[in-house]
């Protein structure tokens, strides 16, 4: 028998994109060939660069449950002391940056947010997005028109919505972090494996190819909002995609500008090495606050009682290890040139009930109020009402200034130590508890239903304030904790809470298999990444996967 010598051939694939979602009317203006070119192009390029870091995130989680605590790093500490350094700073329309509206991207929320008179707007498809297939590309189609000054809406009951605004705020896109595929997009590699695209790939991929020439045309730029980075490697992989997609359409290096939300532990403690990564295309950071919260109850979450915390509502931005992070990063962004922008306060005003709205108006005013006094050059709201108030605090602060980028906080001393000591010495009490799982399954229910943003007891809520309420309810579980009653916090008594929450929301007497509703989907989801043994990293990859990925 005669053996085969040398090396084994392999098959090779020419590296392709498949659209498994249902096409719809204009969705080939979005899925043009050109367009699906270019983002097989990045798949191909970045895809296994993606892979590796999302295993980086996994190693890193792994370490910090089992004792190591995170470090700012050793081997980057030159880029720390290096004072030469600046990042690109701010582009065309992105000098003044005080108020910032955020929200997602179906036609009406684009229009409301291009009449509100913010600065900014941060055009949602991540957080404020449920990712329905409709929702990612008819959200590209109220982008693409929106730019070209062709958007237009007539809702159900006949209100024509149209942009009136003589100046708009500068469009600043948020594609969907790292870790979230888009499963009706395939990609085949050139070894013919076929996967689920990148969520972050297909929306900025489709953003920037159709908008960029003509952003640029208009006087502005592509601008991104970079979600959930947990490394400057991440930032990195960021800045090459930026420099191969300038390349690719021929427009100068340096075009794009990013703000990245620092929005995990691990990047609190590599925000430098972030802005030198993305150096060349970064304008700023910006504090993600909901985010950060869940980000440290998930590294934490196994650790014991020193690292539980308190109801959601007692985790407020003036609590030590939350004005550590947002100083910090201040100082940092200041130190080389970049903008920091504040975070969105919960707070919503309510126009049917004028109490609601002074509470409102109240706890943003003071908000926004100790971010402009702590040096952040602007903010976020969710509401067009709150534009003025928040508005108000930073004129008080910059005057006729754009920004406020002298202020370098040299007083500001933040150890290690102080980002992970998250002691507040308050309890957990049984309507924290009940909030909680009120909250999530509500919110579930929505996202189900594709709305990523939700009012809900006068607060908005996305999917990083459901993610802090299901994961505070995991880990009170798992650490064994009471509420200040004396009731153990259980899977029975949380599942207690589920029946009560469900008989507490109004639904059709028909039941949820013919009125539509999702209740019964979303207290199934909340029992999975709530009470279950194992802890899902995002709530939303197992929902996305099971109820929002259609199949013919």
């Amino acid at each position: 028998m005669r053996t085969r010598t040398g090396p084994i051939p392999t098959q090779t694939h020419e590296p392709s994109i498949e659209i498994a979602g249902r096409m719809q009317p204009r969705y080939d203006e979005v899925l043009t060939p050109e367009a699906i070119a270019f983002l097989t192009e990045l798949h191909q390029r970045f895809g296994a660069r993606r892979h590796d870091r999302l295993a980086d995130r996994m190693r890193r989680r792994f370490e910090i449950g089992n004792g190591h605590d995170p470090q700012f790093r050793d081997d980057t500490r030159h880029i720390r002391e290096d004072a030469e350094w600046t990042v690109a700073g701010a582009g065309p329309g992105l000098e003044d940056r005080r108020v910032e509206i955020t929200g997602p991207t179906d036609p009406k929320m684009t229009i409301n947010a291009l009449n509100s008179g913010a600065k900014v707007w941060l055009a949602d498809q991540e957080d404020a997005t449920s990712p329905t297939w409709k929702n990612v590309i008819e959200g590209q189609l109220s982008l693409r028109d929106a730019i070209r000054g062709e958007l237009s809406f007539t809702s159900a009951e006949g209100k024509r919505y149209e942009v009136t605004a003589t100046e708009t705020p500068t469009i600043v896109m948020r594609p969907r972090g790292w870790h979230l595929p888009e499963q009706h997009i395939r990609f085949t590699d050139r070894t013919g494996r076929t996967m689920a695209a990148s969520g972050s790939l297909v929306d900025f991929g489709l953003y920037f190819f159709h908008n960029a020439e003509r952003l640029i045309a208009n006087g502005r730029g592509p601008y991104f909002y970079i979600a959930k980075l947990e490394s400057s490697e991440e930032a990195k992989l960021w800045d090459d995609v930026f420099t191969f997609s300038e390349k690719y359409i021929g427009i100068p290096h340096g075009t794009i500008r990013a703000t990245v939300l620092i929005e995990t532990l691990p990047a609190a403690f590599e925000m430098e090495e972030i802005l030198f990564e993305l150096r060349d295309h970064c304008a700023g950071l910006n504090a993600g606050r909901w985010d950060y919260i869940f980000s440290i109850i998930k590294n934490y979450r196994g650790r014991g009682a020193r690292f539980v915390l308190p109801d959601r509502s007692e985790v407020t931005m003036t609590v030590p290890f939350m004005r550590s992070y947002t100083e910090l990063l201040v100082q940092t962004c200041h130190k080389r040139a970049a903008f920091a922008i504040g975070g969105m306060s919960a707070f919503i005003p309510n126009r049917r009930d004028p109490e609601v709205t002074a509470t409102a108006f109240e706890k943003v005013a003071a908000d926004k109020k100790r971010e402009a006094g702590d040096g952040f050059d602007g903010t976020w709201v969710a509401h067009p009402d709150l534009i003025p108030v928040a508005r108000a605090e930073f004129d008080a602060v910059l005057g006729d200034r754009p920004n406020q980028l002298d202020r370098q906080r040299p007083e500001v001393r933040v150890s290690a130590a102080d980002l992970i000591d998250v002691h507040i010495g308050r309890p957990v009490t049984a309507a924290g508890v009940h909030a909680n799982v009120s909250v999530a399954i509500r919110y579930l229910e929505a996202w189900l239903r594709g709305l990523g943003a939700v009012a809900i007891d006068n607060l908005m809520e996305d999917a990083a304030t459901a993610e802090i309420s299901r994961s505070q309810v995991w880990q009170w579980i798992h650490q064994d904790r009471t509420t200040d009653d004396g009731t153990a916090i259980t899977r029975e008594y949380v599942e207690g809470l589920i029946s009560q929450v469900l008989g507490e929301v109004q639904r059709p007497s028909t039941g949820s298999g013919t009125s539509g509703d999702r209740f019964d989907d979303a207290a199934e989801i909340f029992r999975d990444v709530a009470l279950g043994q194992d802890f899902p990293a995002f709530l939303t990859l197992p929902a996305y996967s099971r109820f929002l990925v259609e199949t013919d």
